[in-house]
């Protein structure tokens, strides 16, 4: 499938949908992001760099794909045990799934991890 990069450019490879993807994001389309970057071969290969799993997350958190998110945030974890942006988000997913106890935890190693990184 072609893609185009919203500006009348073709995306060529992975660098280019990640770049778009940042871009979508930040200009608050968090499923259009998401979209852009489960379109990677390396996403769908599970071989995709730490930063544009985490990406992936936040844009499926931002745009309320909990079940997504969590899933991919999951997998982040057990790869990434000591990524504590990882467990927060989970923790925050959780939250938003009705969890409270789930959260807790997910959110109490990510303290553990990066003190003060949850705000409490």
């Amino acid at each position: 499938m072609t893609q185009w990069d919203g500006l009348g450019g073709l995306v060529r490879d992975d660098h280019d949908l990640w770049t778009m993807a940042q871009r979508q994001f930040e200009d608050r389309d968090p499923a259009g992001a998401a979209r852009t970057l489960r379109s990677m071969p390396a996403v769908s290969e599970g071989t995709a760099p730490l930063a544009v799993r985490l990406l992936l997350a936040r844009a499926l958190f931002a745009s309320a794909q909990l079940h997504r998110a969590e899933t991919e945030l999951r997998r982040v974890v057990a790869e990434h045990p000591t990524e504590a942006y990882a467990h927060l988000l989970l923790g925050r997913t959780r939250q938003r799934l009705s969890r409270p106890e789930e959260a807790a935890t997910s959110l109490r190693l990510a303290e553990v991890l990066e003190p003060g990184i949850t705000g409490s």
